[in-house]
């Protein structure tokens, strides 16, 4: 099994109504919007998508209305990682079911598992299942990266392994994936400050939060690099760096990015409790670096 996966992907925010419930109106329409502006990809239930805060029967039924919208305009991978490697293989049995194409599988994280128990968690997963399947390693989130060696070794034993997406924010980390994988799965850069230094270094695109608040942008700074117009994509990574910087690297950075997205008419709502709606001057200074960047309207 290999899918190359190409491309600038929006892990998309799940949109929530005044009652924290799922807005499939909104959803859809963030889909097409996505989908205008020329996303390679979706993934849907990443860490912006709030997957942690969803039920079981929610995130099932955000990847129905997603896989309904999108009607095969565009891939979609999905967030199925779950803390035991039980509950995962079966959402994404139930995922693979609904219709996406791939899946997206952040390792355990309450309890931090060794080498062995990372390896053997992916491996397990790999085996029961027939989807293909993306590695995401996000110790932002998590409290830990995933040895470089584990990953080899689990794309040399798994096939249907055909992707990571690593958003260490370290460019060193992703070179080293690159030397190591790159020639056989898609490397995805997981950081919007980190897009334009990973696709020179042989990374195949990135799935990336910013993406969410400056789609066009970031499709932009793709497709100016595969044209080799190289000074236009600095200019564009520059840009996107300084939108990362203020939007997506702080502890809530949910809540500023589901913000920016209200700023400019897209409605998303706000993330669920405990998360809370941002204080008014960190939602003036995301309307402030919005405006410069001429963000304000879609």
């Amino acid at each position: 099994m290999h899918i190359l996966l190409e491309g600038i992907f929006v892990p998309h925010v799940t949109p929530f109504d005044e009652d924290e419930e799922i807005n499939e109106e909104v959803l859809r329409e963030l889909v097409d919007y996505f989908i205008d502006a020329g996303i390679c990809g979706l993934v849907t239930l990443g860490s912006n998508g709030e997957f942690p805060y969803l039920s079981f029967e929610e995130k099932l039924e955000v990847l129905k209305i997603v896989v309904d919208e999108t009607n095969n305009r565009v891939p979609i991978i999905a967030g199925t990682g779950e803390n035991s490697t039980k509950e995962t293989i079966k959402l994404t049995e139930e995922a693979w079911n609904i219709g996406v194409d791939a899946v997206l599988i952040v390792p355990p994280y309450y309890f931090k598992p060794n080498e062995r128990e990372i390896f053997a968690h992916y491996s397990k997963i790999a085996e029961k299942v027939d989807t293909p399947i993306l590695i995401y390693n996000v110790p932002k989130f998590t409290g830990y990266n995933i040895s470089i060696d584990v990953v080899e070794k689990l794309v040399e034993e798994h096939s249907n392994i055909i992707g990571i997406k690593d958003s260490s924010g370290s460019i060193g980390r992703i070179s080293e994936l690159i030397r190591v994988v790159g020639d056989r799965i898609s490397v995805l850069a997981g950081t919007g400050d980190l897009i334009y230094p990973s696709l020179i270094l042989g990374a195949h695109g990135a799935v990336i939060a910013i993406a969410n608040v400056a789609p066009r942008m970031c499709v932009e700074l793709y497709n100016a690099f595969q044209e080799r117009k190289f000074e236009r994509a600095k200019k564009l990574q520059i840009k996107l760096t300084y939108l990362n910087e203020v939007i997506v690297k702080r502890r809530d950075q949910i809540s500023a990015v589901k913000e920016a997205m209200n700023i400019r008419g897209l409605n998303v709502g706000y993330p669920r409790y405990p998360s809370l709606p941002l204080q008014e001057e960190e939602v003036e200074e995301i309307e402030r670096v919005l405006e410069e960047f001429g963000l304000l309207l879609l």
